[in-house]
């Protein structure tokens, strides 16, 4: 059998729609037991909605696992977008779940108070979900549809301050300031009329942001300082080590994350980036691109798990006393080692490779084998941070002259800024 509670209720078979019940309170039963499918439903549960029930146990509870229930389908594709590293495979199952939503929870069988009560959770994550979804898509430069989908809701939705956060930045990108700081002025209205509250930090930053036109709200069509390489786009190459260059997908390490500030979207461009710099084959690239298509789970946890190797390489580089992130970094190393083999290249010289037994996980456990050769050298104590909030990229500075990374853009506004 196949339920659906996300809108008015219906049963289908096969199917097909079949009856099930023909009394609001016997779907109205059901549907309470379908809602705590797995779990055990009390006959105290059920009593207090005006129900007479007749028990010899303590009570009732449906097996999920015997039915397709879209309630139980929307939380679990809830909970797998919100661990999911990759923005469009996030947007992709908050699509899905939200799409399983064909109006109020059990439209036709409950009255609003019920509802509040029964579907009080789900209801809240439906919500969560939109806004999740936003953010997920701003981040891809999808303000266009931001706008579409939010526009119905945020006026609607005034304390959902993170709705009108994502729908006023999709409408300032839409080149729509105008309509933007209009949602403001009608949230701050509403909060302030019926609640007695003054709008979130967030939402005023925001506010003050676009009044000033800040460059950094808008969300470039190409990445700057960018490389492409296939079908992705990848930093320029600006430290001279592969260990830090995969530090340096990410912008901004000193400050607030801005948008596309992590170049890393996608399990795709990690394993080209792997590619670009020579930690692995071309043939092996694509190789681990075909199998991410055909094992998308495996391929978010392996993009997850660089992402948090990321974290914890930069702290082990940046701060040699951290002996938290050195023993992370040290941990991955030994994988990769116990992965690795030792193999002549076409250039006649040997080298060690992470063998394609690595699967989807090969391009992390690579880098961290070219970390720990760092770690080891004395070129380790001549790394240096580019100062600036907005970079925050590691370079090796072996001459002892350099203060910026070799992108030099951030310094020379900060100079300028000081100069002025």
């Amino acid at each position: 059998m196949e339920f659906q509670l996300l809108g008015p209720f219906e049963a289908r078979h096969e199917g097909r729609s079949v009856l099930v019940g023909s009394r609001r309170q016997e779907r109205c039963l059901l549907s309470i037991l379908l809602l705590q499918a797995g779990h055990v439903v009390t006959t105290a549960r059920l009593t207090p909605h005006g129900l007479y029930v007749e028990t010899r146990h303590d009570g009732y509870a449906v097996d999920p696992g015997a039915h397709v229930i879209d309630a139980q389908e929307f939380l679990t594709l809830v909970r797998q977008a919100a661990v999911t590293g990759d923005p469009g495979e996030r947007v992709r199952r908050y699509d899905q779940a939200l799409g399983l939503w064909r109006g109020p929870l059990l439209a036709d069988v409950v009255d609003d108070e019920l509802r509040d009560r029964l579907g009080g959770r789900l209801g809240e994550l439906r919500l969560s979900a939109l806004e999740q979804r936003a953010e997920a898509q701003l981040t891809m430069g999808l303000h266009e549809r931001v706008v579409a989908d939010l526009t119905p809701l945020a006026p609607e939705l005034p304390g959902r301050e993170r709705l009108v956060v994502a729908q006023m930045t999709a409408l300032y990108r839409s080149g729509r300031q105008a309509d933007a700081l209009q949602l403001y002025r009608h949230t701050r209205q509403v909060l302030v009329t019926e609640l007695g509250i003054e709008p979130g930090t967030e939402l005023m930053t925001l506010h003050d942001r676009i009044l000033q036109g800040d460059p950094r709200l808008d969300r470039p069509a190409a990445p700057l300082y960018a490389v492409r390489v296939g079908e992705e786009w990848l930093p320029w190459s600006t430290s001279g080590h592969p260990a830090l260059e995969f530090c340096n997908t990410y912008a901004g390490w000193g400050g607030p994350g801005l948008p596309g500030s992590d170049w890393l979207r996608s399990y795709s461009t990690l394993a080209v980036w792997a590619g670009h710099m020579d930690l692995a084959e071309d043939r092996l690239v694509a190789r681990l691109l075909k199998q991410a298509q055909q094992h998308p789970d495996e391929a978010t946890a392996a993009l997850d798990e660089a992402r948090g190797f990321r974290t914890n390489l930069y702290a082990c580089l940046t701060d040699p006393e951290d002996a938290r992130a050195f023993k992370a970094v040290a941990g991955l190393a030994q994988d990769a080692a116990r992965t690795s083999v030792f193999t002549r290249g076409e250039d006649g010289l040997a080298h060690w490779r992470l063998s394609p037994a690595a699967g989807l996980r090969l391009p992390v456990l690579a880098t961290a084998h070219s970390a720990a050769e760092l770690l080891a050298d004395p070129r380790r104590l001549t790394i240096r941070t580019c100062p600036s909030e907005d970079c925050g990229w590691l370079f090796l500075d072996q001459g002892g002259r350099r203060r910026w990374c070799s992108l030099a853009t951030c310094g020379s506004r900060r100079q300028q800024a000081v100069g002025a």
